[in-house]
């Protein structure tokens, strides 16, 4: 059973910069696709973005592309998200979560989800 641990959620000014950590255990990240979604209150679970199993193909939202980063390393086993100039409209909780299906935009194929980390950005 694969669980994922999120980290590095905090309340940040607009402009800073945080880097996310998705550390998983009981499989390796390479062996999935991992995605990020992020919720803000009251709105549904939107795509942020996601890395293949090989690594080789890489996707972004629109909102986030040029300012975030998804990265993996396989030797921690970890799923890394850092966000650069970040804006009051990223203010939400940040979920890591793996596919076992496929690389995807939707999370419908992504079936294990951590417990989200806050990200709050102040204008």
């Amino acid at each position: 059973q694969v669980q994922l641990v999120e980290s590095g959620g905090g309340l940040v000014q607009a402009g800073d910069s945080l880097r996310l950590s998705c550390a998983a255990s009981g499989g390796t990240v390479s062996s999935y696709a991992m995605g990020w979604f992020r919720q803000a209150p009251g709105k549904e679970r939107d795509f942020v973005s996601a890395i293949s199993s090989s690594g080789g193909r890489i996707m972004y939202a629109d909102s986030v592309k040029g300012r975030f980063t998804i990265s993996r390393d396989i030797a921690k086993n970890t799923v890394y998200l850092q966000m650069n100039s970040l804006k009051p409209e990223d203010t939400a909780v940040y979920y890591c979560a793996l596919s076992r299906a496929y690389y995807t935009t939707d999370p419908s194929p992504y079936n294990t989800w951590g417990q989200g980390t806050q990200v709050t950005v102040s204008s």
